[in-house]
């Protein structure tokens, strides 16, 4: 396998569709000209709202996203891979699919894939998030060929899920995509060690593109976009501003490590132990 260039993108989005657009847009340009070959955007990259009724009002069929449309033409016009993080698409009685597009450098849709696990959870302090009040659970996991082998998707809480991972690498997967919009409490004890034992565990390249900085209603972001190696080494971090970072991927370091570790050949059944 050849190697190549990936890049992800590190945004602060609001909730302006056209200017959130536009701003991964100039990153993904710039990117493309330093020589990235696949392009990473961040979960919510063209809405950061706050609110059901707000996400849902903002929220577009797929066949009328203008984001989706929007990233297309961009793939087009710079010849790149794009990672679309996520996208928030009207699935029908006033639920919305958090869903990640793939798109060629012809700018036809490769693969798309709606986030499995929601985001229920009290951090404390009145820190309160309850997607599935307003996003449907996808329930397939999903990868695509890419010309360098497989790319496996996921969208953020999956990071906390490792059988899905497992079952991506085990199912081909070279590749690890998790964009993100973790939140600054768990990115702060959690992002860098969790996106690295998912490398580790499954010797894949992890490319992590990440939403940073404040949001509607004051919503905090942790940035921190990574390229994590199969061997869990850090290649690149984006740190805490809006940018973009980028790393030589080599596939064949995939097999080093897998040979090294062969984990995923070593599964072994075991019986669930009973409570008490």
């Amino acid at each position: 396998m050849t190697g190549f260039k990936a890049a992800c993108l590190q945004v602060n989005a609001s909730n302006d569709l056209m200017a959130n657009c536009e701003a991964a847009a100039s990153l993904a340009v710039e990117a493309r000209a330093a020589g990235a070959e696949l392009i990473l955007m961040p979960e919510n990259v063209a809405m950061m709202e706050w609110g059901r009724s707000n996400i849902v009002l903002k929220a577009m069929p797929e066949d009328e996203h203008l984001a989706l449309s929007f990233f297309r033409d961009l793939a087009r016009e710079i010849g790149a891979w794009l990672h679309v993080g996520s996208l928030h698409v009207l699935v029908g009685d006033g639920m919305v699919a958090n869903r990640t597009f793939v798109i060629r450098p012809d700018g036809a849709v490769a693969a798309k894939y709606d986030k499995i696990h929601m985001f229920d959870v009290d951090l404390g302090l009145g820190e309160v998030y309850r997607e599935s009040a307003t996003f449907t659970p996808g329930d397939q996991a999903t990868s695509v060929a890419l010309p360098w082998g497989r790319l496996g998707l996921s969208i953020c809480y999956d990071l906390r899920f490792p059988h899905l991972f497992r079952a991506l690498a085990k199912s081909g997967c070279a590749f690890l995509a998790v964009p993100a919009a973790f939140t600054r409490t768990t990115g702060k004890a959690h992002w860098h060690v969790l996106l690295r034992a998912r490398a580790i565990e499954t010797g894949c390249y992890v490319f992590a593109p990440a939403q940073c900085g404040e949001h509607v209603n004051d919503r905090q972001t942790y940035g921190h976009s990574l390229i994590v190696s199969p061997w869990g080494e850090i290649l690149a971090d984006a740190l805490e501003q809006p940018g973009w970072v980028m790393a030589e991927i080599d596939p064949r370091k995939v097999d080093e490590a897998r040979k090294k570790i062969p984990c995923l050949d070593h599964d072994r059944p075991f019986a669930v132990p009973r409570g008490v």
